[in-house]
């Protein structure tokens, strides 16, 4: 594991890899009591000897800067004061990082070495006011393919009293607040039996969407009047919506298709999605993130009423294969997706 301190007197450590191990820290420390901490999601891939390139390196990252630049913004929230850390170098630790763990990552599309960077307060302070003592710890697991047999549809429910979160709140940050408080609405979604939850924005009456789970969400509609087919997914502008890196990458290379689809970034309703339903004009819908990459969705409960939907579609298999390829280097994608470590 990789370990960086910080205080407010010295800066930034030394970094260290050491072996895996508990922490050490005050029971005062204020991550324990108001939940200054963040994370990161990434993963490393090993190239099949195969596909590599004329490189020697076999493993790459995945659009790692947009991973620093989100923890940079969360840090930011969170008031901690070295938020403002060299990206650059944080990636050259990992890096190194993940070439000693290398013997970890299992070959093979779908396997990856899964990378958890985390900031904790550690100050031992129980006064509400910015740590003055910082932990950074990046963490490796190895893990296999989110699909054993091919894709699995998802089902959901958008039938919970709970919202996951609002404007001026943390929604736009990787915060570990954002997620605790989603699980009991999950538990019910399961006992219901749905897989998850497909998140609303409490405060109109058309049951605007705004995640799915843990994921951003994806929907392809066919235009009323035109025909046309719309990507459609919720935009950033209200700061309650996580800036998926897997979001950014699909609306980037939907852009760059030269096929009769229209890339839209705004709110999508439940209202919206019951009429085109109705009308045969909800084509497919789908969750990203870095865990997944794409999840088809199967069906969407809303006021008691389950709503069918085709799966998996067309779009959701092209994204998939798009960013899969680029990911284990079997594809070239944009310049800087693809990193070699």
């Amino acid at each position: 594991m990789l370990t960086i301190e910080w205080d407010i007197r010295n800066k930034w450590s030394n970094p260290k890899i050491i072996p895996y191990g508990n922490l050490q820290i005050s029971p005062a420390a204020s991550v324990f009591h108001y939940g200054l901490e963040c994370f990161e999601g990434m993963k490393a891939y090993k190239t099949p000897t195969s596909s590599s390139s004329s490189s020697s390196s076999s493993l790459r990252l995945f659009r790692p800067d947009c991973n620093m630049e989100r923890l940079q913004h969360s840090m930011e929230r969170l008031n901690m004061p070295c938020h403002d850390f060299d990206s650059n170098e944080l990636l050259d630790c990992i890096k190194a990082l993940v070439r000693l763990d290398s013997d970890w990552i299992p070959e093979g599309e779908g396997y990856s070495l899964y990378l958890r960077p985390t900031v904790i307060a550690t100050h031992p302070f129980l006064g509400l006011a910015a740590p003055e003592q910082i932990l950074l710890y990046v963490i490796t697991s190895p893990v296999g393919p989110y699909y054993r047999k091919g894709f699995s549809p998802v089902r959901l429910t958008a039938d919970t009293p709970y919202i996951r979160a609002w404007p001026g709140g943390t929604g736009d940050c990787k915060v570990g607040g954002n997620y605790g408080p989603t699980m009991k609405a999950a538990k019910e979604a399961s006992l219901a039996g749905y897989d998850q939850v497909l998140w609303l924005f409490d405060g109109d009456e058309e049951g605007t969407i705004t995640e799915v789970g843990a994921m951003n969400v994806f929907f392809v509609l066919r235009d009323k009047e035109t025909g046309r087919k719309e990507l459609v997914t919720p935009p950033l502008t209200r700061g309650d919506i996580l800036p998926g890196v897997t979001r950014r990458s699909i609306l980037e290379l939907a852009r760059s298709w030269n096929e009769d689809i229209q890339v839209v970034e705004r709110f999508p309703t439940m209202k919206e999605i019951q009429v085109a339903s109705a009308e045969g004009r909800l084509v497919e819908a789908f969750g990203a993130g870095t865990a997944a990459v794409v999840s088809p969705i199967s069906c969407i409960r809303y006021q008691g009423v389950d709503i069918d939907i085709p799966a998996t579609g067309e779009i959701t298999q092209k994204v998939w294969d798009q960013i899969t390829g680029i990911q284990y280097g079997r594809i070239n994608g944009p310049e800087g997706w693809s990193v070699e470590i």
